[in-house]
């Protein structure tokens, strides 16, 4: 089945094009602009740890090694799409409009965390592990019985399969032709179980097959190849083609949250040669060098550019108070039921007795 689900490039790790048809399409200012959304992504995922390290912010969750997935398919959005991210996809959301104050207040616990800029449709991430793909179904089926031209990217890991809801989302969304791309980011570990223990298909991508949709497996550290086949999966769904399965095969550099060790159950060796051989930022940097594009000065007028705006944006979420755990109980309902009640009574309990 590997075979009839190869993995595709644009990039290859060299730097090279290996899709001539491509060619023309990768100009340069859009190699810059990709390029600084790569930057801009991995120095706030760093700082973010940082931050959480400092207790300046809560238990954060990493992406590193994963930007090409996340800049290359929100790139490939218009105004009007919708985006549903799961907790890992902060990266893709900032490049799709999300501010990055915003995005630290959502890691600091506050409900402005979760308020997506005026004009986009980028809903608050989801923890629990795949509800969001039938949301992402219905809303896709919303926007074609509204006769609109938008579509939807989900997004999702490969502990996601093995929930009833992805099933159900894909079902769904073939049932009704929904326009909806289903945007798998396969990094090998949901947690710490690895793929081979999550399944026995060897590729996600061919999972389509059950519900007579497109399925494709791409080089998730290409953004090239993200960037060009998501766009391609969202004007088809635009022109009436209906959903599409995205596998984009990535890795994840270090830990599933900062609670986590990933050293106890995989080899960080691989990490460290992957940072030298896969890497997304590498792969773009080689690009450039080879067709004559790459300026240092300029990369390091991006760096500086970047750093400057994530230390505003922190500023800025600083100024902020501290989260009140009472918005966990108060903005669930419009009128809290008997059990929030009481489950928030036993919280404020236990606080009170905390603080003698």
């Amino acid at each position: 089945m590997e075979l009839n689900f190869p993995i595709v490039q644009v990039l290859n790790e060299e730097g090279t094009i290996v899709q001539p048809e491509y060619r023309e399409r990768i100009t340069k200012p859009l190699t810059m602009t990709m390029y600084r959304h790569l930057i801009r992504t991995r120095t706030f995922d760093r700082k973010c740890v940082s931050l959480q390290r400092q207790g300046r912010i809560g238990t954060y969750v990493p992406y590193e090694g994963q930007e090409a997935c996340q800049v290359g398919s929100a790139l490939a959005l218009r105004d009007g799409d919708w985006m549903f991210p799961t907790y890992r996809d902060h990266g893709a959301m900032m490049t799709f409009g999300r501010s990055l104050t915003t995005t630290l207040l959502y890691w600091k616990g506050r409900t402005e965390g979760c308020v997506p800029p005026e004009g986009k449709k980028i809903v608050p991430p989801s923890v629990p592990i795949a509800t969001q793909l039938p949301q992402a179904a219905g809303a896709a089926c919303a926007e074609k019985w509204k006769g609109t031209n938008n579509a939807v990217i989900v997004y999702f890991g490969d502990g996601a399969t093995s929930e009833g809801d992805f099933h159900e989302g894909l079902n769904f969304a073939s049932v009704f032709n929904a326009p909806v791309v289903f945007f798998n980011q396969n990094n090998q570990y949901a947690i710490s179980v690895p793929i081979t223990r999550q399944m026995k298909t060897k590729t996600i991508a061919q999972k389509a097959l059950a519900y007579d949709i497109p399925g494709l497996r791409i080089d998730g550290n290409d953004v090239f190849a993200v960037y060009f086949h998501t766009a391609e999966a969202l004007e088809r769904a635009r022109n009436g083609g209906g959903p599409t399965l995205i596998e984009a095969v990535t890795w994840r550099y270090g830990a599933h949250t900062t609670s986590d060790d990933p050293s106890r159950y995989r080899d960080q060796e691989e990490s460290q040669k992957r940072r030298e051989t896969t890497d997304p930022i590498k792969r773009v940097e080689r690009f450039m060098q080879r067709e004559g594009w790459w300026d240092e000065e300029w990369a390091n007028q991006v760096q500086a550019e970047v750093d400057a705006e994530i230390e505003q944006a922190v500023a800025e979420m600083e100024r902020y108070p501290k989260a009140d755990a009472s918005d966990m109980f108060d903005f669930v309902f419009a009128q809290p039921t008997w059990t929030i009640a009481e489950q928030k009574e036993a919280y404020l309990q236990w606080k009170r007795g905390m603080a003698r």
